[in-house]
């Protein structure tokens, strides 16, 4: 599995900006940017109605697991999935190599997809960004030790004149 790229604080915004536009133009209730390990990279919507922690890592598991299933049939890959429910359904769709965009909804999947290819577009153009800011600067949250995240999360040190 690649590695995300090294966000910054701007990047987030603007990937919230895109999440916000998206649920504005879908009425759908919450957009979460993912890895493909399943780790939340940002959210917008109704966050306190769902744990979105344990649902970023599940939709990532049911993505990888159609990924397995394109292959056994002979597909080069599934783009995205949908789940439909009584009161709620989720699309999951790739990003692009490191991200997934995960939709729950109560409107039309019709809709969502209609929209989620411009969403998707934007989303994937600031990782790039990202990716291109600093190559070789990325991360493998899956392999991050949860227990000790002092190598990932520490202050930097000032630099010396």
């Amino acid at each position: 599995m690649g590695t995300l790229p090294q966000l910054t604080e701007e990047d987030i915004h603007k990937l919230d900006a895109v999440l916000r536009e998206f649920l504005t133009q879908t009425e759908a209730t919450t957009a979460l940017v993912i890895d493909k390990g399943g780790f939340l990279i940002t959210h917008q919507g109704a966050a306190n109605s769902f744990d979105l922690t344990t649902l970023g890592a599940l939709a990532s598991g049911a993505f990888m697991a159609n990924q397995t299933i394109a292959g056994l049939v002979n597909e080069p890959n599934f783009s995205s999935i949908h789940q439909q429910g009584e009161n709620f359904s989720l699309y999951v769709c790739s990003v692009d190599e490191h991200a997934l965009l995960v939709v729950i909804f109560s409107c039309h999947v019709g809709i969502v997809k209609y929209f989620a290819g411009n969403a998707i577009k934007k989303l994937a153009e600031q990782l790039n960004i990202a990716q291109h800011r600093a190559p070789d600067k990325g991360f493998d949250l899956s392999a991050l030790n949860v227990a000790d995240t002092y190598t990932v999360f520490r202050k930097k040190e000032k630099k010396s004149a």
